[in-house]
């Protein structure tokens, strides 16, 4: 973990007028997002507390929440890990994605304006920059944004909560893949989804972010496959 420490004690909460604990959670469960918690990576929980800059109490509340949303588990010995996935996970992760996200985007289509897509033009520009500067984790940060506003512009609570719970599951993969495999050669399905937008054009929005979900969870379970042994 390369993160700098915040005081989360004297600074942040008087910034954003929400309660340490809650600020805590944010700030691991971003680290869990982005993959500053490498997956299958015990870290204890006074790590995390250095790490946060913040006592013990509210580190605790923080992984007992998380833990409940499948993105941490308990390792023993006061440790914790970010999940490692298995095939079967991603299988199931597939079929909610191939689903969830083209509806929501249906449900966007009809309630965008041209100021919200721009906006999303803009967190898109801001990803290809990231690409070109290597930078991994502005370009997984920027990526769940783009996600997060769509689904917000859904105007589906339930359904959004349910989308942004799988990104918990899979997003600290992301960063191994991306990693491994790049982001440079793949089709650029967000400035697609963009286009259909300003066209309120819900089916070409859905068939784009449909195509992005599944390139996304398709390199994620390629990454997953045992090398295959030279003959």
């Amino acid at each position: 973990m390369q993160q700098q420490a915040a005081n989360w004690d004297d600074a942040g909460a008087g910034e954003t007028g929400l309660p340490a604990h809650e600020l805590i959670y944010r700030r691991l469960r971003e680290m869990i997002l982005f993959g500053d918690l490498t997956p299958g990576q015990a870290v204890t929980i006074q790590g995390l507390t250095a790490e946060l800059g913040a006592g013990m109490t509210p580190v605790r509340e923080a992984i007992r929440r998380l833990t409940s949303q499948g993105a941490l588990e308990f390792q023993g010995n006061r440790r914790v890990s970010v999940p490692l996935l298995k095939a079967g996970d991603i299988d199931e992760m597939i079929v909610a994605r191939e689903w969830l996200d083209p509806y929501l985007i249906r449900r966007a289509a009809l309630a965008v304006s041209a100021d919200q897509a721009d906006h999303l033009a803009e967190i898109d520009t801001a990803l290809d920059l990231a690409i070109r500067r290597g930078d991994l984790r502005a370009y997984l940060k920027g990526n769940y944004e783009f996600h997060m506003m769509l689904y917000a512009l859904a105007a589906s609570p339930l359904l959004a909560e349910l989308a942004e719970g799988l990104w918990l599951r899979f997003g600290p993969s992301m960063r191994v893949v991306c990693g491994l495999m790049g982001t440079q050669n793949l089709p650029d399905n967000h400035k697609a989804a963009i286009e259909a937008l300003r066209a309120a054009d819900a089916d070409a929005a859905a068939e784009a972010i449909g195509r992005d979900v599944r390139q996304g969870m398709e390199q994620l379970r390629l990454s997953l496959e045992p090398p295959v042994a030279a003959s």
